[in-house]
């Protein structure tokens, strides 16, 4: 009887917990969209809590990726794991996370968002739970996998918590402040990873996860959103839609985060993965283009307007990953990790903070494709000059370079953000969804691909500098005898026998012309993102010059 007593009144609290509240909005504060919370005036100390939440939600989900994409090595240790399979790790939360926001923006719309919220966040943190019991490679693919799934709620509300910690004239910039707050996470991940490894392994860096997850979930409980709008959302097919679309994208990141590692021709399964990847979007685009209220709206999404921001958007992320596979890249081929950087990464964070506040604070909605023009130049002349690398540049020679490449990255992104969304909104609420997806596909994708293609072409570049460095050596040359004697000489201490000192100095010298091979190789690959950033400002320059052409004759 007691047990059965106490029972309604256990439901009844947690129905309060997960209700949404009643809120008597006023016409100017009523939420812009469903979904998305209402815009009502708080006091300075309740905008403070939401200030502090929202850079809290947002760290964790950053965190969420980026304390395994810079800890792969330690990983592949702890594991057990190779290269290809360690990879895996960060591959696969891109591959579930990529898509989801198809979903959890209607789910927002028809469920509200308190329990958007608590539902997302309490799975986010049962599943951080679940990584310290990893012990074998299937079960981190899998938790890597639903973690994905689970953190793709959490930049969403970062960026309300945020918002609705300014006044209602300053949201725009809040919105560049919530996407920038996860981004941060990436060179904070490298600065702690360090210290966090030297507590006790890899497993701390889990449990910070975890800390920072439920600490998340208890200031999510203690200070709500205001509520939505709330409407029908799902339809039967927006499911078979999300299944081919979101498979589809999996597939695809899938093998732009391994095809290098396992190299594109010599894995039968890319080939088979892309053979699928393909008719499943075809068929979710088809299905899409023929419906009255489509998920993805087709039409909108093939404009030109909308065409010319994702090729410049995509452009953007290739050229950007010259900092995160790049110069991160050569610093390890010249010996330097983790605990080496905390001063280059120290001002890498700097710059990215500088950044969104410079951003935010300059924004100019009648010119957001400026600033996007502007972060691209300055990363082709930095590329330019990191091209000039040798085998003693050390991270102290790449500061400027990369403070003010890590400065562009932060710079670009919001305006980027807002260019799309100012016009999905114009198009009405309904093209939001689209664009959302579209935005997370081209920054998610556009950072594998960008991995991709500059860390191929520099294996591509490594073997050919690599052959010809091999050719130019004469064994008959006083210089290069002289250099196998200086390597001999180096070991006589601890080897005695003629025979193998005369091979350890060979070999050490073959390790300088590998080393050697792949500075030239990072330089090429540097070379190729200034062109790649230059025709990218140029594009955008020469569609800038156009618009303002027309409009002045227009204005005639």
């Amino acid at each position: 009887m007691p047990a059965s007593a106490d029972r309604p009144g256990i439901i009844g609290r947690l129905k309060r917990v997960f209700a949404e509240e009643d809120w008597a909005f006023a016409p100017h504060e009523v939420p812009v969209m469903p979904g998305s919370p209402g815009s009502p005036e708080h006091p300075p100390r309740r905008r403070i809590a939401y200030a502090l939440i929202g850079i809290l939600v947002g760290l964790t989900g950053g965190f969420g990726n980026a304390l395994i994409a810079a800890n792969t090595t330690t990983l592949a240790g702890a594991l057990g794991l190779d290269p290809a399979e360690i990879a895996w790790l960060p591959t696969v939360y891109v591959m579930t996370n990529v898509s989801a926001n198809l979903l959890l923006i209607k789910f927002r719309q028809q469920f509200g968002l308190r329990p958007f919220a608590l539902i997302f966040l309490g799975l986010y943190v049962a599943l951080t739970f679940a990584h310290l019991f990893v012990l074998d490679f299937a079960s981190a693919v899998l938790v890597r996998a639903a973690s994905g799934l689970a953190g793709a709620p959490l930049s969403s509300l970062a960026l309300y918590y945020l918002m609705q910690a300014v006044p209602a004239q300053h949201r725009l910039r809040a919105v560049i402040l919530g996407i920038g707050v996860p981004q941060c996470a990436t060179p904070l991940a490298r600065l702690f990873s360090p210290e966090l490894l030297a507590m006790s392994q890899w497993r701390t860096l889990y449990l910070f996860e975890l800390g920072l997850a439920a600490l998340s979930l208890a200031a999510v409980l203690a200070l709500r959103l205001p509520p939505t709008v709330r409407q029908k959302a799902f339809e039967p097919l927006d499911f078979v839609t999300f299944t081919l679309f979101g498979g589809g994208l999996a597939l695809i990141a899938a093998v732009l985060g391994l095809g290098r590692i396992v190299w594109w021709t010599e894995a039968a399964w890319i080939g088979w993965a892309l053979a699928a990847a393909i008719p499943m979007l075809a068929a979710a685009l088809a299905i899409e283009h023929g419906r009255a209220k489509p998920l993805l709206n087709t039409r909108w999404l093939a404009s030109a307007d909308v065409l010319r921001f994702a090729i410049v958007t995509l452009m953007a992320r290739i050229v950007l990953s010259e900092q995160s596979f790049g110069a991160v890249g050569l610093l390890t081929v010249l010996g330097q990790n983790n605990d080496q950087l905390i001063p280059f990464f120290l001002l890498i964070f700097v710059a990215t903070v500088v950044g969104f506040l410079l951003s935010a604070a300059t924004l100019d909605i009648e010119k957001l494709a400026h600033p996007v023009m502007l972060a691209i130049g300055i990363v082709a002349v930095a590329a330019w000059f990191d091209a000039q690398s040798t085998s003693l540049t050390r991270a102290p020679q790449l500061y400027v370079t990369q403070t003010l490449i890590a400065f562009s990255g932060a710079f670009f992104l919001g305006p980027s953000l807002l260019f799309g969304m100012t016009r999905a909104l114009k198009e009405g609420t309904g093209h939001v969804i689209s664009f959302i997806a579209l935005f997370g596909i081209l920054n998610s994708i556009g950072g594998l691909a960008g991995s991709a293609l500059v860390g191929s072409y520099q294996v591509v570049r490594e073997k050919a500098n690599s052959a010809a460095l091999v050719q130019a050596i004469d064994t008959t040359s006083p210089l290069t005898q002289a250099r196998l004697q200086a390597g001999a000489a180096g070991v006589g201490g601890v080897v005695s026998d003629p025979a193998l000192r005369s091979a350890q100095g060979g070999a050490l010298l073959s390790r300088t012309a590998t080393r050697e091979a792949n500075v030239l190789a990072y330089n090429d690959m540097f070379r190729m993102i200034a062109l790649l950033a230059t025709l990218t400002f140029l594009y955008l320059a020469a569609l800038l010059i156009r618009r303002e052409i027309r409009a002045r004759r227009e204005a005639r």
